[in-house]
């Protein structure tokens, strides 16, 4: 069961265990330079606005309610990054594998959309480990950020792959452990020395909406410690977020979108800091091979002479805040 509550998807899997589930936001963020350089990860500026697609005046695009799921406003070459939580009363939390898309384009793996889940190469996201995503997975231990390009014009990774590609949007499908092997993590973890595990991090066309590649950062993908094997795909859920820019937002809703974030280079020599996770239990994946062949909105900007990337300030050094997992141990009482 998927909900909208407050700005955010809640996934739910009581056949699994009763409120047990986990939820994703969509976090405003700065765009990162495009120059070459890896850098940290940016903040979180808020939750985007969502709303039920049903419930959206849609005008010419009516057609896509079909497809059901929400709506989201992000302004032209904007970024975003998904954050990731788990919830439930039981302990360890439920894990989910979850699949992202962009367009059709599995962001994890670089193939197209497919259905069931695949380890060679992984193309999802197990939860709770990854806090979050903020781009395409491009080598390890690095992505290339999402960022907002009009569907039509070439910019989007599905259109580099696919030219007559329309879809657009993201997509979001979650898969639960199978309820057998869930129960046999919960008595692994009742019989061994208890260990808590927590992430921090601190917080004008007509034309729809789609992702392009933005700048590079420095993130992982964690690898599966699972297993293919565990994933009960007879329990999945799915989701498609459509992405309005902000006059199709306003035509929509009637309400304002929020406004684009300050740059980087503002943020920086503001004394703001940025954040660099590093989570050394965990292997990371590599980046996807598929991918690497994807032009960046800024070099399609520029070879065609559009003028949509706005220009790439050199960086002040950045304030780095340095955030991982804490492990909090039972002893003696």
């Amino acid at each position: 069961m998927i909900s909208l509550e407050n700005d955010r998807l809640e996934i739910r899997f009581p056949n699994i265990a009763i409120d047990a589930g986990i939820h994703i936001d969509f976090q405003r963020t700065l765009r990162i330079p495009d120059d070459g350089r890896d850098h940290f990860l940016p903040p979180g500026l808020g939750r985007f606005p969502l709303r039920h697609v049903e419930d959206c005046a849609l005008g010419g695009l009516e057609h896509r309610k079909a497809r059901g799921g929400i709506v989201m406003p992000i302004f032209q070459t904007d970024a975003l990054w998904l954050n990731f939580g788990s919830f439930g009363g039981l302990y360890p939390k439920l894990p989910v594998a979850l699949k992202i898309g962009a367009g059709k384009i599995n962001a994890v793996s670089g193939l197209r959309w497919a259905e069931g889940l695949s380890q060679d190469p992984q193309d999802y996201v197990v939860l709770p480990g990854q806090p979050w995503l903020d781009g395409f997975n491009t080598g390890r231990r690095t992505v290339r950020q999402f960022v907002a390009a009009p569907l039509g014009e070439g910019y989007t990774v599905e259109e580099q792959i696919d030219p007559q590609s329309d879809v657009g949007g993201l997509q979001i499908e979650a898969i639960p452990m199978k309820k057998s092997r869930y129960a046999e993590l919960i008595e692994r973890y009742n019989r061994e020395e208890r260990e808590i595990r927590y992430c921090l991090r601190a917080c004008a066309s007509s034309a729809e909406m789609g992702l392009g590649m933005g700048g590079s950062m420095r993130q992982e993908i964690q690898e599966d410690e699972y297993g293919l094997d565990a994933w009960d795909l007879e329990n999945r859920q799915r989701c498609f977020v459509m992405l309005a820019n902000a006059q199709q937002w306003m035509a929509m809703t009637g309400e304002a979108p929020p406004l684009s974030p300050i740059s980087a280079r503002e943020y920086s020599k503001a004394g703001l800091p940025w954040f660099d996770y590093y989570d050394g239990d965990r292997k990371a994946i590599e980046g996807a091979r598929a991918l690497g062949r994807i032009k960046t909105v800024k070099t399609l900007s520029q070879r065609l002479r559009a003028g949509i990337w706005p220009e790439d300030g050199p960086l002040p050094a950045p304030k780095v805040k340095t955030i991982s997992p804490h492990k909090v141990k039972d002893g003696s009482w």
